[in-house]
């Protein structure tokens, strides 16, 4: 239909066995219904003020098999972005009724993909598949109404969420862990009902779809429709995440952003506030996100990543390399901050564990070239060697129980978990798969394990890797994957639940060069 004044292109799709037939949509290429639907979708353009809307049904986008709406292009290039403003078109039958920007491997109900979810409630999550059929997961937006402005951008094999306000500041609000597609995948735009019986209706304005060529480093803008010379990259940034996953179904929210590194989240006892380290000072912020306040550590101003909260909830220990050779040492101190207390006479001492009772300390020491695992009385004195074998133990915390330490081991060759009586007897590897794992963490009623796996490639704990936390439930010895991220040292050193057992808290990282504007 042609309408005088602009140009309204209303198109229709027919879908048979997984294929998707339609016209061109302005600059998108095509367009159709992936997956089951009910009612078929359809797609309109309007050029005089560039709005595409889009009409959809679908049961969901989500777990293995999704169906909506889509209207896309085939795209070659390594980097790409697509920002715009979503709005939808009346109050909605659901609240969980989903507009997208999305970049997908294929037209299959069951691709792999990420993309940019705006919900009917304003929920703004960055989803993603990363294996065909596989359960979908995502990382939520913290932002209590829908921005004003959303943008996906695929960096090489990385995904991130970008949103803005009225302000139109962009600022990143999540990121995946790695996933692979191959050349051509599609990148658009689409909608979902959450409701089969129904269609649902939302206005994509002010898109801009971008695709970056390292090979030439030139820059296509199909908004302009005309190339550009890029920029020379500048060096990558580093942007750390504060998350917070529920233990069961592990759905994530990204609760803080910031440029630059911090590490290593504690639950502090009232539920409400976390703690983390960052350029050697504690700080700690709401769970709910918000600003952070600094905590007062006293002479302990070079904090590194190995610090935690006691059991009655009244002291913190912080492992610090303020003093002496700026080697770490251990050190107590009120919670709500004053002045440390020394407990380990030798360095390097980093912090990990907190006996039930409030008594000891678990802690990993090097001494004589050998890193092993020691233990200590709150009141400090002489420490207890509890692991004497050669190569790294690391990374001790209690089980709730008080009977037995959990830790990682690379005696084996291979870094694993391992358990030992609380006085170092009966030690006992626990993970025997072909990967290296760290860092063991319980759920308050010892029934889970969370804990930090590296490829079998990687050596030590280092940082900026992709990574994986998974979860071992402790009466079955079942490990399911928790999530999949960039990270590493600093994700999660340290015990890291929320007191009712709910959720866990960890830190994931991305290193950015392109934020879809170039």
């Amino acid at each position: 239909m042609r309408l005088v004044g602009s140009l309204i292109v209303f198109v229709t799709m027919l879908c048979c066995a997984g294929e998707v037939y339609g016209q061109a949509v302005g600059v998108f290429e095509g367009h159709g219904d992936v997956g089951s639907v009910a009612q078929a979708g359809s797609a309109a353009f309007d050029a005089g003020t560039g709005t595409y809307t889009l009409s959809g049904s679908g049961e969901n986008m989500w777990l293995g098999k999704d169906a909506f709406q889509f209207v896309w292009k085939k795209v070659k290039a390594p980097n790409v972005g697509l920002t715009a403003d979503i709005s939808f078109v009346g109050e909605g039958k659901n609240a969980h009724r989903k507009a997208v920007l999305m970049v997908r491997q294929s037209l299959e109900e069951d691709s792999v993909y990420a993309d940019v979810a705006v919900h009917g409630s304003g929920l703004t999550s960055l989803q993603f598949r990363d294996e065909r059929g596989a359960e979908t997961r995502e990382v939520q937006a913290n932002v209590t109404s829908a921005p004003k402005r959303v943008r996906i951008v695929k960096e090489g094999d990385y995904f991130r969420m970008w949103v803005s306000g009225e302000d139109g500041k962009f600022r990143l609000a999540g990121a995946t862990g790695k996933i692979v597609l191959t050349e051509p995948f599609y990148v658009g735009i689409g909608i979902c009902s959450h409701d089969n019986s129904v269609i649902e209706t939302a206005k994509f304005a002010g898109v801009e779809f971008k695709e970056k060529n390292t090979t030439d480093d030139q820059v296509t803008s199909i908004k302009s429709a005309q190339p550009r010379m890029a920029v020379p990259p500048a060096d990558k940034k580093l942007y750390s995440m504060l998350e917070i996953s529920d233990g069961g179904a592990f759905d994530r929210r990204a609760i803080y952003v910031a440029e630059g590194r911090f590490e290593a989240p504690n639950w502090m006892p009232d539920g409400k506030r976390l703690l983390f380290n960052r350029n050697g000072r504690i700080e700690t912020i709401s769970v709910e996100g918000g600003a952070t306040t600094v905590l007062d550590t006293g002479m302990a101003v070079r904090c590194n990543n190995d610090h935690g909260i006691s059991p009655d909830g009244k002291s913190l220990v912080v492992s610090d390399n303020s003093q002496e050779n700026h080697e770490s040492l251990i050190y107590i101190l009120p919670i709500e901050g004053g002045t440390p207390r020394r407990i380990t006479k030798n360095a390097p001492s980093y912090w990990h564990g907190w006996s039930p009772d409030g008594k000891t300390l678990a802690f990993v020491g090097q001494r004589n070239g050998e890193f092993d695992i020691y233990s200590i009385s709150t009141e400090g004195g002489e420490e207890k060697q509890l692991t004497t074998a050669k190569g790294l133990d690391d990374g001790p915390e209690y089980k709730p129980d008080g009977q037995w330490i959990y830790f990682n081991s690379v005696r084996t060759g291979q870094m694993h978990i391992w358990k030992m009586r609380a006085d170092g007897s009966e030690q006992t590897q626990v993970t025997f798969d072909d990967a290296n794992d760290w860092f063991p963490h319980f759920s308050p009623d010892g029934q889970k394990m969370v804990f930090l796996t590296f490829d079998r490639t990687v050596e030590g704990h280092p940082e900026n890797k992709d990574v994986v936390l998974r979860m071992m439930d402790m009466q079955d010895g079942k490990v399911r994957v928790a999530a999949k991220l960039f990270g590493g040292q600093g994700t999660m050193n340290v015990p890291s639940w929320s007191p009712d057992g709910k959720r866990f808290a960890f830190v994931s990282y991305a290193l950015v060069k392109d934020d879809g504007t170039k």
